[in-house]
């Protein structure tokens, strides 16, 4: 037999099945087999990170690219490099923030031709679902996104207005009648408020977690009554997770996600003034973020991905109340994750499995998110031990934006691999469309 394309061995190679010692074998662009750690096997390159970490690619799910139309604020080519840097190997694009947002087959192709030649890492895309676009979601399927993502409460955009009362019961049904997933940014929109001053606090108690749990509950009513999939993003609140518990316990097709942030960032500790730190829905106490951990244990939240929603330094000045209202942390989700799962005794198989297997099956993306045999060979070299201080200015983010700026982030990604090839130099990322 021709030898192996590539072989990466690690005594601690992170599989579905758990950390174990591992020579994982590469031929072409997938995962061939895997073998003891000091397999005898021919390749023609052979890489042995020892006592290093072997993490699988992961899944972003939830990134927002904003080109074309705000490329200012990030483009395919930073949002792509940044992902790689961060150990993401494939991310699914947003439908807004970008002009014109995908709403429509045609959007759809803007934004493909905007994107093409310039991806570092595989990248599917979510479509729009807006007021007065029912007939375009069965075309943009049959396209190839992914699903459907839309607002029950205002998106901040005027471009993307949410979806009210029977249209959003009337997306639901065309969606499960084809068989689709719907994500929901779920806020209620009657329980929210303009901030009463500058502050954050201020800020924080014009976005209650009962507006979260309110919409959450409206969401699993049409899920029950519709029999739509649908997805609950970027739960901040705690008050959500009974909800989100209950459903599942009655065979709903309801799954949740949290992000970084709300894992690792606590309202007691947002610095006076620091507009990096704002994002709808909030960054909450301490006490809720522990609830959400908890949350993550037990399967009732099964993703944790980033939200990235960047904008340039100038829209997230003067104040809480009026600066842009999003994170940005693509390049830095598994090293922030990290820090924290370490700290309250989880593994990286579980970092594994929040942040690169369970984004791959939400988005229905077969052979990504795990090292195993028939799997893209997308793999991630990272070193659990070290100390990451984090500088705004050097990651690969268009905009030096970041609330951990400053902070010392525990793990580095040193390699990734996309398909076999380390990603670091010529971008070779594919769109995955197909079908559906």
């Amino acid at each position: 037999m021709t030898p192996l394309d590539l072989v990466v061995r690690s005594r601690r190679t992170v599989t579905p099945d758990g950390e174990r010692p591992a020579a994982v074998a590469v031929r072409g662009e997938r995962i061939e087999a895997l073998h003891p750690y000091d397999a005898p096997l021919a390749a023609a390159e052979d890489v042995d990170l020892r006592d290093l970490a072997l993490l699988p690619g992961l899944v972003d799910t939830h990134v927002h690219v904003n080109e074309p139309g705000r490329t200012h604020w990030e483009g395919f080519a930073s949002a792509t490099r940044a992902a790689a840097a961060g150990g993401v190997t494939t991310i699914a694009d947003m439908p807004l923030n970008a002009l014109p947002p995908t709403v429509s087959v045609a959007a759809l192709e803007a934004k493909l031709a905007a994107a093409r030649g310039q991806c570092h890492v595989d990248v599917g895309f979510w479509g729009g679902a807006v007021p007065g676009n029912v007939k375009e979601l069965r075309p943009l399927r049959e396209r190839g996104v992914l699903g459907f993502k839309c607002f029950m409460s205002p998106s901040g955009v005027p471009e993307f207005p949410p979806l009210a009362g029977g249209e959003l019961r009337r997306a639901l049904e065309e969606v499960a009648g084809f068989g689709g997933l719907m994500v929901v940014h779920a806020e209620d929109p009657e329980l929210l408020a303009e901030p009463s001053g500058p502050t954050y606090g201020e800020f924080l108690a014009s976005r209650p977690g009962a507006a979260e749990r309110a919409a959450v509950r409206r969401l699993v009513e049409l899920a029950r009554e519709t029999g739509a999939r649908v997805h609950v993003l970027h739960v901040s609140s705690a008050a959500c997770l009974d909800v989100l518990a209950a459903a599942r316990a009655e065979g709903l097709p309801v799954t949740a996600e949290t992000c970084p942030h709300y894992l690792t960032l606590e309202a007691e500790r947002v610095p006076e003034g620091a507009t990096a730190f704002k994002c709808c829905p909030p960054i909450r106490s301490a006490a809720n973020r522990d609830l959400l951990w908890q949350g993550l244990a037990a399967g009732t939240l099964s993703c944790v991905v980033s939200d990235h929603s960047p904008s340039t330094a100038d829209l997230k000045v003067p104040d809480f109340a009026a600066a842009w209202g999003g994170i940005a942390s693509l390049q830095l989700g598994l090293s922030a994750v990290w820090t924290e799962a370490a700290r309250r005794g989880h593994r990286l198989a579980d970092v594994a499995r929040w942040m690169a297997a369970a984004p791959a099956a939400l988005a229905g993306l077969p052979g990504k998110g795990a090292i195993a045999p028939g799997n893209d060979a997308d793999l991630v070299a990272f070193d659990p031990a070290a100390d990451r201080p984090v500088d705004a200015a050097r990651l690969h983010h268009k905009n030096p934006v970041t609330p951990y700026h400053g902070q010392v982030l525990k793990g580095a990604v040193l390699t990734t691999w996309l398909r076999g090839r380390p990603v670091d130099g010529e971008p070779h990322g594919r769109f995955l469309l197909g079908e559906r």
